[in-house]
Formats: structure tokens, sequence, C-alpha cells
């Protein structure tokens, strides 16, 4: 049986943000068991606006569908900005819409792991809850465990998330093997 392929799209501009180092640590929980990994964060997710007549001529967005196409489970992770998620992240997530026409429409039965940054519980929360009703529109299963991370908690908030990143790629884990 071929490893899954499990794929984190989210992070910011900015190199090792909170939200890039999440997804990383949620991926490397999902290749200690077995899994193929791509991580798409940052440069790898900056597109212009979307505009489906135009995002097609794009081949950064090209090859992120391919990738989107290519997984058998994503992770999600976006920083809580204003008690939302970034705009680079709603973005990409918008470029999804072109996979309207595949076999496998949009994310339709996959499932989708999520995880919010932010600078407090509330925007954490918050954005938590907003990536949940979006993957739900695009047809995809959000693991029952998110994970809200409040960057701005003493100690090592990220740290302090691992084991709850270990629990929600468990439950992808046990969803891709059924």
């Amino acid at each position: 049986m071929q490893p899954f392929h499990i794929v984190a799209i989210g992070g910011t501009l900015r190199a090792e943000s909170g939200t890039s180092r999440a997804l990383s640590a949620a991926l490397a929980h999902a290749e200690r068991g077995g899994a193929r990994t791509t991580l798409l964060t940052g440069s790898a997710i900056d597109f212009p606006n979307f505009d489906p007549d135009q995002a097609l001529a794009n081949d950064a967005i090209v090859r992120f569908l391919e990738v989107v196409r290519t997984a058998d489970a994503l992770v999600i992770g976006s920083p809580g900005y204003h008690g939302s998620l970034s705009g680079l992240v709603k973005n990409a997530l918008d470029h999804i819409e072109l996979l309207r026409g595949d076999s496998r429409v949009y994310l339709d039965s996959m499932p989708v792991g999520i995880v919010a940054v932010a600078a407090g519980w509330q925007a954490a929360v918050s954005t938590l809850q907003t990536l949940r009703t979006i993957i739900h529109a695009l047809r995809g299963w959000p693991t029952p465990m998110g994970v809200a991370i409040n960057s701005s908690a003493p100690g090592d908030p990220l740290g302090d998330a691992d084991s709850q990143l270990g629990v929600m790629m468990q439950q992808i884990d046990t969803f891709l093997r059924r």
C-alpha cells in the first residue's frame, strides 16, 4: 500500500511563523506514522486574488491544485487576524473552487485537520470555527480535534499544543485507514 499523502496549507508570508511551525509539527506526526507530506505555506500560496477566468494561467496556482488533487488528507492552518483567518489562507482556499469539475469535487469526503494560531484565545477559537465552516462548505470532513494555539500564552504554546496536534493527526490516520 502506498503511503498516504498529507498536505498542509497555510501560514503567513513571514519565515517561521507560528502557524507554519504548527503545520510542520502536525506533518512531523504524520511522517512518524509513515505518511508522505507536503507543506504549502508563505510564498507557495501567495496568489493573486481569486479570479476563476485567470487563475489557470498562473503556474503556481496550477501546481497548488495538482498537489491538492494528490492529497489524501489536508491540514489547514491560519493565523487569527482580527478574529478570523488571514486573506492569504482564504485566497488559497478560494482557489479550490477550480476543483469543482473534478471526479472528487472540492475536498469531498477528505479528512481535514484545522489549526489556528493567534495572540489570544478569542481570535484563535473564532478562526478555528471559521476554518471548520469553510471546510464544510468545500465538502471536507474536519477532524473532531481542531487545534487552537494562543501564541501569547506563557511558556511554549506550540510545544504545549503538540499532543493536540498528535491527536488530530491520529484522527486523520484513522479516517484514512477505514
